[in-house]
């Protein structure tokens, strides 16, 4: 594990704090935000602003298997994937690893290794690394075992989904694709489309399933939400259960149900930065400017989170300080992490140090610990320290 930086006072930056950009310095020590006198490091021209918290992010499956055909060690993978996000502000992380009858790297099994091994590496990870369960709502026979595996591992994080539909149309109008999911899997598609039917034909156990899991849920702190809504109905009945939290509704009204319920919206940060969605559903801007969208999530790529504020900033639909809430402030209130989101005292020194002028992201500190360090705030940050460090010797 990296060390926690020595007590320093940043100053000269423009700091996002209580909610509004501040001429102010940040002190850290202790891997807290703390006052007092301390030695300084001069981030003139620099903004500071919270850690940014990703409660969604699967690109780790890229730096786990490159290449379809050709995967690494989980341990390289998560290694990549930590200074990856922290390279972009990124200072706890969520990473979105399926429970489904799909089999390959979305089984159960895949699941608890991934589980096992993100376990092992957090505690040497440069940043917060979490792990959320993305449960296919029709493996009904899984729920002891889903449940072992909450337990043994301090998973908090868990959404519902369910890719059946998906498949149906794919043999319908795209067996291409239904293919291309079917080798991944390391089958043929008519053997995928056997487990298909399987599990459709296990509906009607599917609603008393998954409010075991959500009493469960409920007992061990875990929260959970839904993937995917398509309408508002399917968002109801997924709140009457627990499930207040709507993770990429595919539509407004699934949104705005969402919304007069009180159940968070999340959305996909890449669908601001592109414009719309790449699967042709609602565009994440459009809720956010009628807001129904409380926090913006990496998705597949971590550069679209910090990308998607500064989009919204440019496009007159949010101030900074709203638009970076959206990545920092309400997630930690989702996932109910009281200890982040702003920059407080006594609150874990997350800070994402971003250049002014060109908005790229320079120094990334999570819970006191140095993450990412580039560019000139590197030359700065070396000339205070190195006399620092001499001094202690």
């Amino acid at each position: 594990m990296s060390h926690i930086l020595p007590p320093l006072r940043f100053t000269g930056a423009t700091v996002l704090r209580d909610g509004e950009l501040q001429q102010r310095s940040v002190a850290v020590a202790d891997g807290r935000i703390t006052k007092g006198p301390l030695p300084e490091v001069d981030l003139s021209g620099y903004l500071i602003l919270p850690g940014i918290i990703d409660l969604h992010g699967d690109a780790f499956e890229r730096h786990v298997a490159p290449r379809p055909t050709a995967p690494f060690s989980l341990n390289i993978g998560l290694s990549s994937v930590a200074r990856d996000a922290a390279s972009h502000g990124v200072t706890t992380a969520w990473l979105a690893q399926s429970w489904s009858w799909e089999g390959g790297r979305r089984s159960p099994e895949r699941a608890v290794e991934v589980m096992r091994a993100v376990g092992r590496f957090r505690r040497r990870a440069s940043i917060d690394l979490r792990l959320q369960v993305r449960c296919e709502t029709h493996l009904v026979d899984s729920g002891p075992a889903l449940l072992n595996a909450v337990r043994e591992f301090g998973i908090d994080y868990v959404v519902f989904n369910n890719h059946l539909p998906e498949a149906m149309e794919l043999m319908q109008n795209d067996p291409a694709r239904l293919a291309h999911w079917a080798r991944e899997a390391g089958r043929t598609p008519e053997d995928h489309m056997t487990l298909v039917e399987t599990a459709m034909a296990r509906g009607r156990e599917v609603p008393r399933h998954l409010c075991r899991l959500a009493e469960a849920f409920d007992g061990l702190g875990v929260v959970y939400g839904s993937h995917d809504d398509p309408d508002g109905e399917t968002r109801e009945r997924y709140s009457m259960i627990g499930a207040r939290l709507a993770e990429f509704p595919t539509s407004r009204s699934a949104a705005a149900a969402a919304h007069a319920m009180g159940d968070p919206v999340i959305m996909g940060a890449p669908n601001v930065v592109r414009g719309g969605s790449q699967a042709g559903n609602i565009a994440a801007a459009d809720l956010v400017r009628q807001g129904l969208c409380d926090a913006l999530v990496s998705d597949y790529y971590y550069p679209a989170l910090a990308e998607a504020a500064w989009t919204l900033v440019d496009a007159g639909i949010l101030s900074l300080p709203k638009a970076w809430a959206l990545i920092s402030t309400n997630p930690a209130q989702i996932l109910r992490l009281p200890d982040r989101g702003r920059i407080d005292y006594g609150r874990r020194a997350d800070l994402c140090v971003v250049n002014a002028e060109t908005r790229q992201v320079e120094m990334t500190i999570s819970g006191g610990r140095l993450a990412y360090l580039t560019g000139e705030a590197a030359h700065r940050f070396a000339h205070r320290i190195s006399p620092m460090s001499l001094a202690a010797e």
